[in-house]
């Protein structure tokens, strides 16, 4: 790559001489690169950005480095193949301490302005995209798995699957990103992720709506690792737990996006169409279509994005990473309206690749040792993978649990309340009567019904015990939780109903009947779940309670410290964990809902902070998705362990969600300081 040049002053603090031996390093010759001359930048003269000159003649390759190479302690020459092991690694780790400093360096030159800014909206709306992900599968759930009769046994894969996928997914783009780019396959996943969810939408069959949404999951998957990894690389170390934990922002709009989207949509049963009987589209499909718009709006805006100027150093783009940092700086100045202003970036200094390091420690070597020095070189560094990785698993374990745990005990506190208001009728005689309307709550016992007409009508949670039906007509009738216990029907006409063997139960007999044009299908609309409206709204409450403690952790995660921030939130969500315990009520369990979420919030932001900041440049996506894979795997173990002690005891998951909480707080006050760290 040729750039035209010319000789212009060079902006630099003559009272910082690190920044400017960064800036111009002298030559080994002793030679400058330049004289400071008289000159002005083309932002000055009307020129475009493709006839933009450089001002400071761009350099290219640093022409020391070859010098530099292969020089001993007397300064007698040596070959690569001639050094010791140790010596390499020891170049590699001081030329990437070294890229590390003068990075930093650019990036507070280039400021932090509306480039920044534009690539926050970006990647907030892939972040958004991953929170909408994990809440669509729990809100269309009742309704996916009625709409296509899908048995108890089988109903727990759904909630399950798309955290699988994600798990992989994590891990496969996280490695991905390191290796050919954060943008590049930022832009695949979340395509595939916006495929898939809207594939979903219109498939009928259980089999292929599980395959759908576990693809979809496998793209989101890597949509959290590179997301962070990204926005870090353009932030400077002043500016990245503040800007860092903003970006988390997203991720709570996500769901309560999901939230309201879920409260506006799927109880409109009546947005729906069909195309026969084969064929059903009802409001909750609306809803996975509307939940994928997110991830469109990503991928289109990303298209208008750079890639990481960070990543192409790393990768040896030198060129490119160059090219990149000057938008950056013009993009910013401009908008601070001082476009005159020069980047006086003209060196970028090179740390040795890891394949030169292979092949010089190995020339002479076997495969087994090339491949082990690889390993050993991939591996250094990442000294604190065991405490984050450990904390990043209590945090998910204990909210995805609770996730799963909370609704249901909603649920089954609205039943019992449900229940205790059921209307019980005994030994009645009810003949030559049309029921045309709907009986809910009802349990009816020894009764006799003689030439009764039931047309048009529904049966809501209404049980009939030891009744007789003798010449009685049913004609369009859904029974919705409704049975048949021990009872007799004689001479009976069935037409268009949702009555049969399931709803006939105990020992029921018919006698001499008929059963003609049976509903097929499951008639369940979202009006006979009578708590669905309850639960999105207090999900949308839980939501929002959230909102206090991101704004907390954005403004103190660097002035108090991401340690102190993560160890007391999580000890604080711990503590507010347990009084679920003495929830007694709806009310009052929705209440410790909004606080435990409110006070956990900060750990999370924390968390992403200390994993983004703890892994080099090299490996940040791979470490990053590593510890996102083994989040997703707490969610389907929290998931799995909460779900069944619903309804049977509340002590064991609150004080297993508890006590993990309190003790990752606790580890957590143990890793190791990240705030004054430069991008490795």
């Amino acid at each position: 790559m040729k750039y035209r040049t010319r000789k212009v002053p060079l902006e630099s603090n003559s009272e910082d001489d690190d920044e400017d031996f960064y800036r111009n390093p002298p030559r080994q010759d002793g030679e400058g690169y330049h004289d400071n001359e008289e000159g002005s930048s083309d932002a000055t003269e009307g020129h475009d950005d493709e006839d933009e000159i450089y001002e400071g003649e761009y350099q290219g390759i640093p022409s020391d480095r070859k010098h530099k190479e292969g020089q001993v302690a007397l300064g007698q020459p040596t070959s690569d193949a001639t050094r010791d092991r140790k010596e390499l690694e020891q170049e590699r780790q001081a030329d990437e301490e070294e890229l590390a400093q003068q990075y930093e360096l650019i990036i507070q030159e280039c400021g932090h302005g509306r480039f920044q800014w534009q690539l926050f909206l970006v990647l907030g709306l892939a972040l958004m995209s991953d929170g909408v992900e994990v809440f669509v599968v729990g809100f269309v759930l009742p309704s996916a798995e009625t709409d296509m009769c899908v048995p108890n046994s089988s109903s727990g894969w759904l909630g399950n699957i798309v955290y699988l996928g994600m798990m992989v997914g994590a891990f496969f783009w996280g490695g991905m990103s390191d290796k050919v780019g954060r943008r590049q396959c930022l832009l695949i996943c979340m395509s595939t992720n916006g495929f898939f969810a809207f594939l979903s939408s219109f498939v009928q069959g259980y089999g292929f709506f599980l395959l759908c949404r576990l693809f979809a999951g496998f793209g989101i998957g890597g949509a959290v690792p590179i997301v962070f990894s990204f926005f870090a690389e353009v932030l400077s170390r002043e500016k990245r737990g503040e800007h860092l934990s903003w970006l988390c922002m997203f991720w709570m709009i996500g769901e309560i996006y999901a939230s309201a989207m879920a409260w506006a949509i799927i109880p409109h049963y009546g947005w729906s169409f069909s195309m026969g009987s084969a064929y059903q589209f009802h409001s909750w499909r609306v809803f996975v279509v509307v939940c994928a718009l997110p991830c469109v709006c990503a991928v289109v805006a990303l298209t208008f994005m750079p890639e990481s100027p960070r990543y192409f150093l790393e990768v040896g783009k030198h060129d490119e990473a160059w090219m990149i940092l000057k938008q950056i700086h013009d993009t910013n100045m401009r908008a601070r309206g001082q476009p005159e202003k020069v980047f006086t970036v003209n060196r970028i200094k090179i740390p040795k690749q890891l394949d030169e390091l292979v092949e010089m420690e190995s020339e002479s070597g076997n495969p087994v040792s090339k491949a082990f020095f690889r390993i050993k070189a991939e591996v250094h560094g990442v000294n604190s993978f065991l405490f984050t990785g450990m904390l990043l698993f209590c945090a998910h374990y204990s909210y995805y649990g609770l996730s799963v745990w909370f609704p249901d005990v909603i649920k089954h506190l609205q039943a019992d309340e449900y229940a205790s208001k059921v209307k019980i009728h005994s030994n009645e005689r009810i003949e030559d009567f049309t029921f045309n309307f709907t009986l809910e709550n009802q349990i009816h016992k020894n009764g006799l019904f003689i030439s009764d007409r039931f047309i048009n009508m529904k049966l809501r949670s209404v049980t009939f015990i030891d009744s007789t039906f003798r010449n009685c007509y049913f004609d369009d009738v859904t029974s919705v939780g409704s049975f048949f216990r021990n009872c007799t029907f004689i001479d009976a006409f069935f037409f268009n109903t949702d009555i049969d063997e399931s709803k006939l139960i105990d020992g029921t007999e018919v006698i001499n009947s008929t059963f003609t044009h049976n509903k097929t299908g499951c008639q369940m609309t979202f009006d006979d779940d009578y708590s669905a409206y309850w639960v999105y709204f207090i999900n949308f409450l839980g939501t929002l309670a959230v909102l206090p403690g991101n704004i907390v952790s954005a403004l103190l995660m660097d002035k108090i410290g991401r340690l102190s921030m993560l160890g007391g939130s999580m000890v604080l969500s711990g503590i507010s964990c347990f009084f679920l315990w003495f929830g007694t009520s709806e009310s009052m369990m929705i209440f410790m809902l909004c606080l435990y979420n409110g006070l956990s919030i900060s750990a999370w932001n924390s968390l992403d902070v200390v994993t983004t900041e703890s892994f080099p440049t090299v490996r940040r996506g791979t470490g990053f998705g590593f510890c996102n894979a083994l989040c997703k795997l707490a969610a389907v173990l929290g998931n799995l362990i909460f779900g069944s002690l619903v309804g049977i005891t509340k002590a064991i998951p609150i004080l297993m969600a508890s006590s993990v909480l309190v003790g990752g707080g606790l580890v957590g006050l143990r890793l190791p300081d990240t705030r004054a760290n430069v991008l490795m």
